[in-house]
């Protein structure tokens, strides 16, 4: 069976080789010191002056939130996890959903100050796919509008946006390090800002507002990640550079493979890097996806209709809101098999396949 993806693991030798001083150590989590060093170990590869290593990207959303002291009403794209939209509502906040691009399939920036009222505190957007957002006009409206800006930068580990990494804009941008990224610690996320004052902030809040052993400055969480995960960051971070070369190859070959198929694809920001987390296909109706989605499934092979259907559309405790752009598209786009081990012997079967349903 070809999945649609499949997480990229290190030799076992070198992620026990951390293993061992775990059991030599007996310390296990509570910020140890592989998680540690992984914090600094991340700061230099991405280039970044301030970071938190935490539990998860959904937690890491979370006390980004309560670190900014949102309330009432946080701007927002319903294309994106769920995660996205359902931290906002847990931290009791109301999300107000902006239609996307459909050419990026990024958060539409013309539609931002429409969707702007006197209860407005915050604007929380996705780069989709790890594709950055126009954050320069969301600066712009950020400022004007005197609002904080989240970036959810769930799948964008390694992408820069003119030589800066797409984690230093906005008052906080969050990533990802759960299994299926590109880069992973099995379960994790990241926690960005460049104000000290914020990082101090949130480092209270992830270890429950300690502030020493009888003593609390914030009101906190359990947000710490273990021993365990961080070795497995610590052991996977030295192949990112080869993980994203590979997925490069990969993904330029499904666009030569597939350049005679009726399709579209997102168009990415010109200004960035891209790391090739996902290969995201935009077929001319849905009619057509589902017909690939069932030939491929008969023959093995999984695909996954990320993100579909609109978070505006499907959250049971949310009144359902339609958004022409993000309704279309989600119907759709379909995201096909891309991970380290995918070999160009499985892409060839998966675009002929693909073809096979356009010539027939």
């Amino acid at each position: 069976m070809i999945l649609v993806t499949k997480p990229f693991l290190p030799p076992q030798e070198e992620y026990e080789q951390y293993l061992a001083g775990i059991w030599q150590r007996q310390w296990l989590t509570n910020m140890g010191p592989l998680a540690n060093e992984l914090e600094l170990k991340l700061k230099d590869f991405l280039r970044l002056n301030h970071l938190l290593f935490v539990t998860n990207g959904t937690i890491a959303l979370q006390i980004a939130i309560k670190a900014l002291g949102l309330r009432g009403e946080i701007i927002t794209t319903p294309f994106s996890f769920v995660a996205t939209t359902s931290s906002i509502v847990w931290e009791g906040c109301r999300p107000v959903f902006v239609d996307i691009d459909s050419n990026t399939l990024n958060i539409d920036t013309s539609k931002i100050e429409r969707a702007i009222t006197k209860r407005t505190t915050g604007i929380l957007v996705t780069h989709v796919y790890g594709n950055p957002c126009d954050v320069e006009a969301i600066d712009r409206i950020a400022r004007k509008y005197k609002l904080s800006v989240i970036y959810d930068g769930a799948h964008a580990f390694g992408v820069e946006i003119a030589g800066k990494s797409v984690f230093d804009y906005g008052d906080i941008s969050i990533c990802s390090l759960h299994a299926t990224k590109l880069y992973h610690s099995g379960e994790g996320g990241l926690l960005m800002t460049k104000a000290p004052s914020l990082l101090k902030k949130m480092a209270y809040m992830r270890n429950f507002g300690f502030d020493g052993p009888n003593a609390f400055a914030e009101l906190g969480i359990n947000g710490k990640n273990s021993e365990f995960h961080a070795a497995m960051g610590l052991a996977n971070l030295k192949y990112v550079d080869s993980i994203i070369k590979k997925r490069k190859l990969l993904t330029e070959y499904y666009y030569t493979k597939l350049q005679n198929l009726d399709a579209a694809f997102p168009i990415w920001n010109s200004h960035a890097t891209r790391n090739y987390a996902y290969f995201p296909i935009i077929f001319p109706t849905e009619e057509m996806l589902l017909k690939c989605m069932d030939i491929l499934s008969l023959h093995e092979i999984s695909t996954r209709r990320y993100f579909y259907p609109s978070l505006a559309a499907a959250l049971p405790y949310l009144e359902p809101m339609p958004l022409p752009v993000i309704d279309d598209i989600s119907r759709r786009v379909l995201c096909l098999p891309l991970y380290y081990d995918l070999s160009i012997e499985e892409i060839n079967l998966i675009c002929r396949l693909l073809l096979r349903v356009q010539n027939n």
